[in-house]
């Protein structure tokens, strides 16, 4: 029952991840470490992230920003390199409530507050770094990594096909770590292996709603759902 449950909040969580190119994982997180544990649930949802950042790209090539995306890879791998080593010297209680109050604060921001400001370049890099952090801890620094998007990428396709792709570069080398540490067991694959099919077909899905809605109402569906999930991992 818990996998049934575990495959039903991954496939909406992977509708708005095609439609947006992020918060996939971030929705998907506080339910699936309830359903699957900790452990379980970052591997299972690496690799899901992995791939469907792979079906956007390809699909969505040539709206790739080339210049931000290397910009982006570089700055959040430093911060995820710093992430994977908390991960082993902060207590896992800690870090929930740290990911939930930043996901809460970002996601309120963003949902209260449209009009834009222009920030800094220090404070975008800034942000990119400690994205970075949170998805070397969490695997989904994508709350985060919105910010900087949203400064920089204006159009929707190239949004999307932008970020998409990050998720490739940083979750190859999460993917490894994990293979390192031997995070992978009979469960994990076996839940992996059962969550290609509905990953594709949410993939899908979202890409054909994502001509039909506005960015704008996505985006806002997903600062309300990624409140939820922030104050579901502090309480």
């Amino acid at each position: 029952m818990k996998d049934i449950i575990f495959l039903i909040v991954l496939f909406i969580a992977n509708v708005i991840q095609a439609i947006t190119g992020f918060a996939g994982t971030v929705l998907a997180m506080p339910a699936s470490m309830f359903l699957l544990g900790v452990d379980n649930a970052k591997v299972v949802l690496n690799v899901m992230a992995l791939l469907s950042g792979l079906l956007i790209a390809i699909s969505s090539y040539k709206r790739i920003n080339k210049k931000e995306l290397l910009k982006i890879c570089v700055f959040m791998l430093i911060g995820m390199a710093v992430g994977i080593l908390l991960c082993k010297v902060i207590s896992s209680n800690s870090l929930l409530i740290i990911y939930g109050i930043i996901i809460i604060v970002i996601a309120g921001k963003n949902l209260l507050f449209h009009k834009e400001h222009k920030l800094p370049q220090a404070f975008l890099i800034a942000i990119l770094i400690i994205a970075g952090i949170i998805h070397g801890m969490f695997v989904s620094g994508g709350a985060l990594l919105v910010v900087y998007a949203t400064q920089v990428l204006k159009d929707k396709e190239e949004f999307r096909a932008t970020v998409a792709p990050v998720w490739i570069v940083l979750n190859s080398i999460l993917l490894v770590s994990q293979i390192q540490a031997h995070a992978f067991n009979y469960d994990n694959i076996k839940l992996i292996l059962l969550s290609i099919i509905p990953l594709i077909v949410a993939t899908w899905i979202g890409k054909k709603l994502l001509k039909r809605v506005s960015q704008k109402v996505f985006l806002n569906l997903t600062y309300i759902l990624l409140i939820i999930s922030g104050i579901s991992l502090i309480v």
